[in-house]
């Protein structure tokens, strides 16, 4: 490896100080062991306690948003916010092809179809331009539905997922929703913390997820939230996650499948504590990012990801966009092997096994972008 790359990663182990730099770790303090303590010794520690009223109620006032359910993971949170708007048995659902398994898992558990979309280089979300001519190649309205002409099957939704903290663009993408009847859910499982115009990520959809896994900005353990601007849809979802559990003092009944998908309040405790300081995380992660941009400016055919105009991005995890010259292979290698944890972009959708004969539109933005793209460690950092 050249003496830019061996440069590049001897700063990022001095700006640490450290001999191994993982990708994102969690920061906790006194305040996470106080709140959990609290919770251990109350003996309230499964889905019913005050600590899981209270993340739900903080994290709506946090995002904007009047409503948030919190579950156990965000795969859990995708799942059912795509259920209570409405994907059903066999639709299909519009979504990008560069996005992690669980936004085409969630669609698959309730026997919907995804439905792979190009991504944009501005905002490495799912392009709305695209998706428009790609609509119009393969759809047509019947009955107030848009169908795919090539399979016969509703499209009854679209899912952009907010990479790495950064917003897609949302206003085309509204009007195209709207336009054709589709329902706008919103994978906002990296966005904590990100705004879209000065409103945040998750606040536009019908209804949104959040993830609160250990790598991401705030941690939970295991966690995630749906989010929503309606009181119907956010009852149903609070419902349907208790195992749809009709209320009663004493007796259990049940009167649809339901999913044990609750929050535990432990970790609704963590989650109290962990809100509190996501501004002080944002603010410390785009201080990282401006340190970056310098130490990024050593390499040839290197830029960092910036965030795209009319956003706010959370930085989540901090990414280098290689020219095509670069092997990016050789580059991981080398980072890995020095100590400083580094990784790809996840494996297109399409690519899986699970999802190869999956509709797609053309995905050559997407294809590039696999090779071009490396995450570089982003827990958040007090620099100057």
């Amino acid at each position: 490896m050249n003496k830019q790359w061996i440069t590049f990663a001897n700063e990022i182990k001095e700006l640490y100080k450290k001999d191994f730099v993982p990708l994102h770790e969690p920061t906790f303090d006194e305040m996470e062991i106080e709140f959990v303590t609290d919770c251990v010794s109350s003996g309230w520690v499964s889905s019913v306690g005050k600590y899981v009223d209270r993340f739900e109620k903080e994290l709506a006032e946090f995002t904007g948003v009047k409503r948030a359910v919190a579950v156990v993971n965000g795969t859990a949170a995708l799942h059912i916010a795509l259920k209570v708007a409405g994907v059903q048995s066999n639709d299909e659902v519009f979504m990008p092809s560069l996005t992690f398994v669980a936004t085409a898992n969630a669609v698959s558990y309730l026997q919907a179809f995804p439905h792979f979309i190009d991504v944009s280089e501005v905002t490495l979300g799912l392009d709305p331009f695209m998706l428009e001519e790609h609509i119009k190649d393969i759809g047509e309205m019947q009955n107030g539905h848009l169908v795919n002409k090539q399979t016969g099957r509703i499209i009854r939704a679209v899912v952009p997922m907010h990479t790495f903290g950064h917003s897609v663009d949302l206003d085309p993408l509204i009007e195209l929703c709207e336009r054709y009847n589709l329902v706008l859910v919103e994978d906002a499982a990296e966005s904590l913390g990100s705004y879209y115009k000065r409103k945040h990520t998750g606040g536009f959809g019908s209804v949104s997820a959040l993830s609160f896994n250990g790598n991401k900005i705030m941690t939970t353990g295991g966690g995630g939230a749906i989010l929503t601007n309606n009181d119907r849809l956010a009852d149903y979802a609070k419902y349907i996650t208790t195992t749809a559990k009709v209320p009663h003092r004493w007796i259990y009944e049940h009167d649809e499948i339901g999913f044990n998908y609750r929050m535990p309040n432990i970790n609704a405790a963590l989650g109290c504590a962990q809100l509190q300081k996501v501004p002080k995380f944002i603010e410390q992660k785009r201080q990282l990012a401006e340190k970056y941009e310098n130490i990024v400016k050593c390499l040839d055919g290197v830029t960092l990801f910036k965030e795209p105009v009319n956003t706010k991005g959370n930085y989540w995890l901090q990414t280098l966009v290689l020219d095509q010259k670069q092997n990016r292979d050789n580059i991981l290698d080398f980072l890995n092997e020095s100590g400083v944890m580094s990784r790809p972009i996840w494996t297109p959708m399409d690519e899986l096994k699970p999802f190869e004969n999956m509709p797609k539109a053309d995905l050559t933005i997407t294809k590039k972008l696999k090779n071009t793209l490396i995450n570089i460690p982003s827990t958040p950092l007090k620099v100057k």
